[in-house]
């Protein structure tokens, strides 16, 4: 880490050039795809964190595979940088960005008084955000007693808290990400409960023949589903376990009404959905929704002016990239694009000819062993799934539009048993 007058020091010595603010998936992409075509132009990357290099779709997989948060970095940031020719901030946070005069206000991680000391500040010629997107605590879910794993350093430290015995784990929301951790823990020899508002995992992305499927699949396993209950309260014990408060969600399609209840485990997971912090996109002045992230233009991901359109706006684009940006009013927060997504702002940048950036939704996989479980498309529960294959095995439909194209498809096949 550095105080802030060694930041202050460094960042005054750094040319203008591209500055980059996340340290993620994206920001780490954006940095090869621009040195894949110029090797000089200055990069500046700043990070909350340390900037190490590492795939972030592994920490729902890991704790059964053994494998410690050192052995997911492929590259700490102070050696990806070097590699990369890029001056790193580790440890920083952007307090502001004064758009008008492409400068943005820093601070060390490290500084102890925020209010007077002055803050340290570096100009950009282009400004690209991916910040990522931050787990959702709702209010019954203090983020002092429950984890999250949306984030390399805090997997570290529930994996440290688990230890190598078997504890009970209750995993609140089942989308992709809690059910993919659901299971991982079960593998590695834990007892897990996992909770939904809804009656089934992936209810909000698929319909209810499917989600049906999913869910007998993981209760198969071992797992406890807790369906339509919502947790209301979280508190610690004298034990230093942690108790559950859950209400059943009425559903008046229901026969059997069920009853309140209360689970006792030694950890809670949050998996309850992504947002994205507005400070800095107000500051900048460009649009955004605070569910779906930061609004760009479909073909160069450039962020849309909140002021209109503007010289300004125009000359100097603020550009977004991965989970804190949207498009068409739909979050960005799969890994398969980024690559392409990276490649059209470098491009942009370097101010080279390109066709632009062609959204395509990725095939969205469920990393389950229980049950293969794919989808193309732009899915969402409701709507009108047909349909097209349906056996003991497998499982296919197909989500048409108003114009009866399909948009969607899901296929959902039993695992095969070797």
């Amino acid at each position: 880490m550095m105080d802030q007058n060694s930041l202050t020091a460094q960042v005054s010595s750094t040319q203008h050039g591209v500055v980059i603010i996340g340290a993620g998936l994206a920001g780490w992409h954006v940095i090869d795809a621009i040195r894949s075509k110029d090797k000089d132009v200055p990069i500046t990357l700043i990070t909350a964190d340390s900037g190490d290099r590492y795939h972030k779709p592994m920490l729902t997989m890991a704790i059964s595979q053994n494998k410690l948060a050192a052995d997911l970095v492929r590259a700490t940031g102070a050696d990806a940088a070097q590699t990369a020719n890029v001056t790193l901030l580790a440890d920083t946070q952007v307090s502001d960005i004064d758009a008008v005069n492409q400068q943005l206000h820093l601070v060390s991680a490290t500084r102890l008084d925020p209010v007077t000391m002055s803050y340290a500040s570096v100009s950009y010629d282009k400004l690209v955000l991916a910040m990522g997107a931050h787990p959702i605590f709702p209010k019954s879910l203090p983020e002092d007693l429950v984890w999250h794993v949306n984030h390399i350093e805090r997997f570290g430290q529930l994996q440290e808290k688990l230890g190598s015995g078997s504890q009970r784990v209750a995993i609140v929301g089942a989308g992709m990400v809690g059910t993919e951790i659901a299971e991982d823990l079960l593998k590695a020899g834990h007892k897990v409960t996992l909770l939904d508002l809804n009656d089934a995992p992936l209810a909000q992305m698929l319909p209810t023949k499917a989600t049906a499927r999913i869910a007998k699949a993981i209760e198969s396993q071992g797992i406890q589903f807790l369906g339509g209950y919502q947790v209301t309260s979280v508190s610690r014990n004298d034990d230093d376990t942690l108790t559950l408060s859950c209400e059943p969600l009425k559903n008046d399609s229901e026969s059997i009404e069920k009853q309140p209840t209360s689970l006792i485990v030694d950890h809670v997971i949050a998996s309850t959905g992504l947002i994205v912090d507005d400070k800095l996109p107000a500051a900048a002045g460009i649009e955004f929704d605070r569910r779906t992230g930061i609004v760009v233009d479909a073909s160069t991901l450039q962020a849309q002016s909140s002021l209109g359109e503007s010289k300004q706006a125009q000359s100097h684009p603020i550009y977004a990239i991965g989970d804190c940006m949207s498009i068409d009013g739909v979050a960005c927060r799969y890994v398969a694009p980024l690559r392409a997504q990276a490649a059209t702002i470098a491009d942009d940048i370097l101010g080279l000819t390109h066709n632009g950036y062609e959204h395509k939704p990725p095939m969205i996989r469920l990393k389950n062993k229980a049950i293969s479980v794919m989808v193309v498309g732009t899915p969402h529960a409701s709507g009108n799934w047909q349909i097209t294959t349906e056996s003991e095995d497998e499982l296919v439909m197909t989500l048409l539009n108003d114009s009866q194209e399909v948009s969607a498809t899901v296929t959902i096949k039993a695992p095969v048993v070797v």
